[in-house]
């Protein structure tokens, strides 16, 4: 059996034809129907030459389309390059041409998208979506109405066939593409599946974008057991994801810390029926054990789940039973189905229980390794390890409790922010002479980033023209909340 996300797709679909897979907006899209989408976008692909393993990038929000685009093509033997629809151009441009796309789906009006096109200096195909489609390339619409089957599945050995690479960082430094294979994503969804028990009649609420790992775990599990997705792309409203939770009578949600704090804080969750949330999952940083429990005490029927994992572990790598919440709270839990974990030193010794170490894992989730970077490849990837950088110990019983991060990652909201990203825009700016970047610890997303500036002259540049520049160089995350004037940085 080929261990691709395709099939997992192609067999729900056969299953499931009639019934909903996404609703979008005022849109119910049925299994069948995504299907011949995802159909058509492959035909696509293989009539304009794609070769087993070529680069397609994704810049498209949540939605059916996204869907479409994304099993397309795999099922031609392509990669995805899903791309953050919130960076700037500076970023896509520097993703695109790092992972040498030869095609790019596009929203129409993507504010971006004309710049990085002007940035790209090979040739790329363009396919746009939306209603103003059409006027940079191909549209997307004439593309599903021309149909198309599913002809080619990955073939050979899943655990060497890229089937997507996720930058997660790489502004105008190194960009870090995650190698994904289709065997890492195949297993990680299936682990998933197993743990949450998903099935045909679940229902998730996501409002996780889908060009992150976690966004794009929730989606890959719930197509392969034939469940829904509801898509509610804006957290900006919290009242209305509780509305639709309700009105939907949807069976699970997933968020990260600062989701969670939103719901809590600005809205009376009690005043909801929710009676429908089978589960809740939890990941993207550590979620104050306070906040655990007005939310259990809100919803006290729903399991909850604490998880941790990393996109070089294809999303997921461990998660607390929801029965041993209350006794191992502060943990992230226990390895996921067919993923081993264990502490080691520097020396990559395994440590005993209560001695502090590195987070190590391996099993067929973990990376390929990263694109075009076999130094930094090495780095992590050590004796079929993946070093995850993250400083825990495990109690007697196996659970693991992270004490710490051995790399310099911010972590804001559903974001990993890298500082020399940040520090690299800001010494653009004539009279800086020094920056840096740092996480400060925030209620609501967990950090902020604050940014601390050595000053080269008098006219060095003011907080305000600092954030302004940022904002128009970095994506809306990335935008220093807090800004401090220095005559030195401490080192």
């Amino acid at each position: 059996m080929e261990r691709s996300l395709v099939t997992l797709f192609r067999d729900a679909s056969t299953r499931f034809a009639e019934r909903t897979a996404i609703i979008d907006g005022g849109r119910s899209i049925r299994y069948e129907t995504l299907s011949k989408w995802a159909a058509a976008a492959a035909s696509f692909l293989r009539k304009e030459g794609l070769r087993p393993g070529d680069r397609v990038a994704i810049l498209v929000p949540n939605s059916a389309e996204y869907a479409a685009i994304y099993y397309g093509i795999l099922a031609a033997g392509g990669a995805v390059v899903a791309l953050n629809t919130a960076a700037k151009a500076r970023d896509l441009s520097n993703w695109v041409a790092h992972s040498e796309c030869r095609w790019l789906f596009a929203q129409a009006n993507h504010p971006e998208l004309g710049e990085l096109l002007a940035n790209v200096a090979g040739p790329i195909r363009v396919v746009e979506v939306g209603d103003t489609a059409g006027e940079l390339g191909t549209a997307l619409d004439d593309i599903f109405a021309a149909g198309g089957g599913f002809e080619r599945h990955p073939t050979g050995d899943e655990a060497e066939t890229l089937a997507a690479i996720i930058y997660t960082s790489g502004t105008t430094g190194r960009p870090k593409g995650v190698m994904l294979s289709h065997a890492n994503l195949y297993s990680n969804t299936r682990s998933i599946i197993r743990y949450l028990g998903i099935d045909c009649e679940d229902r998730v609420l996501n409002v996780l974008p889908f060009y992150y790992s976690y966004g794009n775990s929730v989606l890959h599990t719930h197509l392969a057991v034939g469940g829904t997705v509801l898509l509610e792309n804006s957290l900006l409203y919290p009242h209305r994801v509780l509305e639709r939770l309700v009105v939907e009578r949807a069976t699970g949600f997933s968020g990260v810390p600062a989701t969670f704090a939103l719901l809590l804080n600005r809205t009376r969750l009690e005043s909801y029926d929710l009676s429908s949330v089978r589960y809740l999952t939890q990941a993207g940083g550590p979620m104050a054990p306070a906040s655990i429990e007005r939310l259990r005490a809100a919803i006290p029927h729903a399991d909850f789940y604490v998880m941790y994992g990393q996109t070089e572990a294809a999303a997921r790598l461990s998660y607390l039973p929801p029965e041993r919440l209350t006794e191992k709270m502060g943990s992230i839990g226990i390895a996921i189905p067919d993923v081993e974990l264990d502490i080691r030193d520097e020396q990559q010794n395994s440590v005993p229980p209560r001695v502090t170490g590195e987070i190590c894992a391996r099993g067929p989730n973990v990376m390929m390794g990263y694109w075009r970077d076999p130094e930094m490849t090495a780095t992590v990837l050590r004796g079929g390890w993946l070093r995850t950088g993250d400083l825990a110990y495990r109690d007697p019983d196996g659970y693991y409790y992270i004490v710490g991060r051995s790399s310099e990652m911010i972590k804001s909201g559903a974001h990993r922010v890298s500082p020399k990203e940040i520090e690299e825009v800001i010494l653009e700016l004539p009279g800086v002479e020094e920056v840096a970047a740092i996480g400060v610890p925030d209620e609501l997303l967990g950090e902020t980033i604050k940014v601390v500036v050595v000053p080269a002259s008098a006219d060095a540049p003011s907080k305000r023209a600092i954030q302004a520049h940022c904002r128009a160089n970095l994506a809306v995350y990335k935008i220093p909340k807090s800004v401090e004037f220095a005559t030195e940085i401490p080192k």
